[in-house]
């Protein structure tokens, strides 16, 4: 009898639907494999299935933790393959410890969180969601919108906060606006990259104080918290526009809310909450109700749109069957 890979998913799909992604792949691998949905189970019970587990599908709606007592249950797992950029959810230090590698799909969405960051701008510098209102309720806010001001992007000073791989991707995008790109990161790229890539490094307080447009691109972790706060977003150009297409918890959301109500920023467009889905007496959505302020709100679909969750469910998959053929995994986030 051959080998049987037991693979684990804690995603909130059917076992019919996991099998079928692998069943095209499966010349590739060196056994069978037994797919094991857990996707609302206790703890208790995963913790029992896990003694058997090959590899884990981490989950991409993020209800499913894995701790570190999850991660003491697993006797040989060889990979833990999150479908998706964010693993905040997951315990990686104590993989790490227990030796066992986790992998995101960060490089499966970067173009199309990146074009969404390009939207948002445009739609913020342009006021687009309030002319559209007013457009279509049969009001003409035409001089309304001159007297509030529409600005282009060409020419302005873009900032981005983490020039990772979504952060590069929005860059070249804005350089082809003609924007002025500048970066902060913990790490500074090397000389060529920056030229490569038509991007000068900054201090975070003085692309805080220069950018147009700030779009932040790090990932959360305790010492990211709150990265933005009411110190910061004061510090800001009075009409600088902010997107924020990561985590909700990387900027202060009361202080964002009142940075626009009082004006000390001229909008933001957030994809992301602190708790998802938002209460309705979240920040953002009662300054939204209140008035016509600068504002796009929507549901954490930067990264999500077919295309990207297409490419998503191929690198997952192909990860997986390159660990199990006995190779090492890419997109490592914890070795």
């Amino acid at each position: 009898m051959g080998n049987v890979f037991t693979i684990i998913s804690m995603s909130p799909l059917p076992e019919s639907f996991m099998e079928g992604l692998f069943a095209p792949v499966k010349d590739k691998i060196p056994g069978d494999v037994k797919i094991i949905a857990v996707f609302g189970k206790s703890k208790d019970e995963i913790k029992a299935i896990l003694k058997d587990a090959d590899i884990i599908i981490g989950d991409y709606s993020f209800q499913m933790k894995i701790d570190a007592e999850l991660c003491e249950a697993m006797e040989k797992v060889k990979l833990i393959q999150q479908p998706s950029t964010g693993f905040d959810h997951i315990d990686i230090d104590a993989c790490r410890k227990k030796g066992i590698p986790v992998a995101n799909a960060g490089r499966s969405n970067s173009v199309s969180v990146a074009e969404y960051t390009i939207m948002s701008a445009l739609a913020l510098l342009k006021r687009l969601v309030y002319a559209h209102e007013y457009t279509k309720s049969g009001e003409w806010p035409q001089w309304k919108l001159m007297d509030m001001g529409t600005f282009d992007l060409y020419g302005k000073t873009w900032g981005i906060i983490g020039i990772g791989r979504i952060g590069r991707e929005v860059a070249k995008r804005a350089r082809a606006f003609d924007a002025e790109v500048i970066y902060y990161d913990v790490r500074k790229l090397p000389p060529e990259e920056e030229e490569k890539l038509g991007v000068k490094y900054s201090r975070l307080s003085k692309l805080l104080r220069n950018s147009d447009i700030i779009s932040i691109h790090i990932p959360l972790t305790p010492e990211t918290e709150k990265f933005l706060g009411e110190q910061e977003l004061r510090s800001m150009k009075p009409g600088a526009v902010l997107v924020n297409p990561s985590r909700g918890k990387l900027i202060d959301e009361e202080a964002l809310a009142k940075a626009i109500r009082e004006g000390w920023i001229g909008g933001a467009a957030v994809d992301v909450y602190s708790r998802e889905p938002p209460s309705p007496d979240y920040p953002l959505l009662r300054l939204a109700r209140e008035g016509d302020y600068n504002i796009i709100l929507t549901p954490h679909i930067a990264g999500a749109n077919s295309d990207a969750r297409s490419r998503i469910i191929m690198h997952s998959v192909e990860n997986i069957v390159r660990v199990l053929a006995g190779g090492e995994p890419i997109a490592v986030v914890n070795m």
